[in-house]
């Protein structure tokens, strides 16, 4: 079954509020969800997962397809830095340095597909 897609107006509202102070978890949550699914819209694939625990995970970037188990190729990260990166207030590097993106694989970089969303 096919999960639900966000609607950009819904998104981008989630998105806006999401980035002001205080965010709500269900703002948060929607937002990272519809950040999550314009990457996989951008860059389609399976080879790595991207991973924002709770709120979600997709599989994107053309390569070798991974179907059981662990996926070789995994990024992982905060709500927090996600938001940052997906929308261009933080850059891969920068998070990479940080220590604030976990990235396993010889193909685990976002490097060149980010920023997804600029708020206006």
């Amino acid at each position: 079954m096919a999960r639900a897609r966000i609607s950009e107006p819904d998104g981008m509202a989630a998105v806006s509020a999401a980035l002001a102070p205080a965010a709500s978890r269900d703002s948060t949550a929607m937002a990272v969800r519809y950040l999550l699914q314009a990457l996989a819209d951008k860059v389609p694939g399976n080879s790595v997962e991207v991973r924002v625990p709770p709120f979600g995970a997709v599989q994107c970037i053309e390569g070798p397809r991974h179907t059981r188990g662990t996926p070789p190729n995994v990024v992982e990260l905060d709500a927090a830095t996600w938001l940052a990166l997906a929308t261009g207030g933080l850059s891969w590097d920068e998070a990479a340095a940080s220590g604030k993106v976990y990235a396993s694989g010889t193909r685990a970089t976002l490097d060149g597909f980010l920023p997804v969303y600029r708020p206006r």
